[in-house]
């Protein structure tokens, strides 16, 4: 009965700490595919066509169906939300109609974008959490080198056809608005991703021949805008993710006889690497240490801070002294008198396991709460 009990604790304990999202550190790669909306665009004959045309008939919209979105990216993460990557991409629309240049019958093609773009993001890690999958959203923007495709883009014009068929390159931007949802309790480092993306380039201008009816065979260019909207659905694989932090733990001592004075009780609550916010475990064994506090005669509380040897000890000083006074304002919220609370801060000087320094180390990332 014991073994039973013990694992529903320990499966508990783990559901929390293994869907919570955290931010990206070190090597990732990601990939994503969707639909992809190309906006309108104005087009504008140049050169031998633009001639043809004549005055007033330079000019047609384009527009194009729904097409598809394909993204793979290698990038950093630095630890505190800020990431770094180098992105390819690939977009396909097929061209719905063509109005203009005098009048225009019968358009078809493909237009098609691909290129490479660096860019930064940041994860916003507010604690969301909808029906314990957490969330974190991000946001980021990006600079890079797009070739924009017309593959046998054409239209009846004047009863003859006007073809535009090349490729050329522009510099592009973007902004993206996403959000992750950590698969860790599947596998460590894997996050499922949703995103908009607007990507855009500066002005194309592509090879056009003009054949047919009113035209003789000519040849010019067809300048044409080119904005993205796309909607993804991708993963995202952090590669050396630092195993999950054990659970926390709630070590009561045996209750001494009843002539004797109540001896000390230990809870320990656990913190993810350079963090000093509360997981809803953690949350729960402080509640118990409060509940506790009523029940036997404690004098005082004692509340400890410590961290593991990763970073330098002035900054884990202050880590820990952050962490125990956020232990110590759950304390006080749960009712315990905040007179009766001592608050200690020990850096990593006091490691539950000794490691070399630089090492993370889950179990000395903690905060001891003593009932005397």
């Amino acid at each position: 009965m014991r073994l039973k009990h013990a694992l529903l604790a320990t499966a508990a304990m783990l559901l929390p700490v293994a869907a919570q999202a955290q931010p990206v550190s070190g090597l990732y790669i990601a990939g994503g595919a969707g639909l992809n909306w190309l906006q309108d665009a104005d087009l504008a004959a140049t050169g031998q066509l633009a001639n043809q045309l004549g005055i007033g008939n330079t000019t047609a919209d384009i527009r194009f169906d729904l097409g598809y979105v394909g993204v793979v990216s290698l990038g950093w993460g630095f630890g505190n939300g800020l990431r770094a990557e180098i992105e390819g991409s690939y977009r396909e629309n097929e061209v719905d109609s063509i109005r203009g240049f005098g009048g225009t019958t019968d358009a078809g093609g493909k237009a098609r974008s691909y290129g490479v773009m660096a860019n930064a993001l940041y994860d916003f890690d507010l604690g969301l959490n909808f029906a314990g999958i957490s969330v974190m959203p991000y946001v980021g923007v990006g600079a890079g080198y797009v070739w924009r495709e017309f593959d046998n883009v054409r239209a009846g014009v004047l009863g003859g056809t006007v073809t535009t068929d090349g490729t050329d390159g522009r510099f592009a931007y973007q902004a993206i608005l996403g959000a992750a949802t950590s698969l860790n309790q599947y596998v460590p480092g894997l996050a499922l991703t949703a995103e908009y993306r607007f990507l855009g380039t500066l002005e194309h201008d592509i090879d056009t021949s003009s054949g047919g009816g009113a035209f003789t065979v000519s040849r010019g260019g067809t300048e044409s805008e080119n904005y993205n909207h796309s909607f993804l659905i991708g993963l995202r694989y952090a590669f050396n993710q630092p195993a999950p932090p054990p659970p926390p733990v709630a070590a009561p001592v045996a209750p001494a006889p009843a002539a004797a004075p109540a001896p000390a009780r230990t809870y320990l609550v656990f913190f993810d690497f350079d963090r000093a916010d509360l997981t809803d475990r953690a949350r729960q064994i402080i509640a118990d240490a409060a509940q506790n506090s009523t029940r036997v005669q404690t004098t005082r509380i004692e509340v400890a801070g410590h961290a593991d040897r990763a970073g330098n000890p002035q900054y884990n000083q202050r880590l820990s002294q952050r962490r125990a006074e956020a232990v110590a304002q759950e304390l006080t919220r749960l009712g315990v008198p905040r007179t009766a609370i001592d608050v200690q801060a020990f850096g990593e000087s006091r490691p539950l396991v000794p490691t070399a320094d630089g090492v993370r180390e889950p179990q000395n990332r903690r905060v001891e709460i003593v009932l005397r």
